[in-house]
């Protein structure tokens, strides 16, 4: 069996469309990422929160319809192993994605990618989700989501992507400009 499941098809949230920040719903090794980011983040001086884990199916359409997300059907929020995260600065929301490329390698170093460039940084991409981070190379979704395969405890996806995981450091990360507020 699978975290997904396990938990996720038995979960009262399954089918909601509504926005879900519950940690619970992120598969365990994510989960543990997840914190540790937000950990190493707030230890650079950087406040980071999650904006949102688990997400339906219905909600993946909902949001599509709206034109927020390229995906019709599910993504990999629908599995556990994604989330996204925000920057907030003086208790604002950052939504400047040129910010987020700070937190690429403490996404790595935790063992996730980040939607800024989807583990691939010499590839150049059309779409950046700058604070999605995920537990999955890009080239194994479409098995994901036909439900032929899931990330067991010992999946990498630095490592299925021929990397091995980011060194941080801190020096090397620059924090984003200060907003006048």
């Amino acid at each position: 069996m699978s975290f997904y499941a396990d938990v996720i098809c038995k979960s009262p949230l399954f089918k909601t469309t509504q926005v879900v920040k519950d940690l619970a719903m992120l598969e365990p090794f994510t989960r543990a990422a997840v914190l540790a980011i937000i950990r190493d983040a707030a230890a650079l001086g950087h406040d980071v929160r999650v904006s949102e884990t688990y997400r339906s199916c219905e909600r993946q359409a909902y949001l599509y319809r709206r034109g927020a997300t390229k995906l019709k059907a599910v993504g990999c929020h629908h599995y556990g192993i994604a989330a996204d995260l925000g920057i907030w600065d003086g208790g604002k929301y950052d939504p400047n994605g040129e910010h987020y490329r700070i937190l690429v390698p403490i996404i790595e170093k935790h063992g996730l990618i980040s939607g800024w460039d989807w583990g691939e940084p010499k590839k150049p991409h059309t779409f950046r989700d700058a604070g999605h981070v995920q537990r999955v190379a890009i080239a194994r979704q479409p098995k994901l989501f036909a439900g032929a395969w899931y990330p067991d405890p010992s999946y990498s996806v630095l490592a299925d992507l021929g990397r091995a995981p980011a060194v941080m450091v801190a020096s090397a990360v620059k924090s984003p400009p200060k907003r006048e507020v």
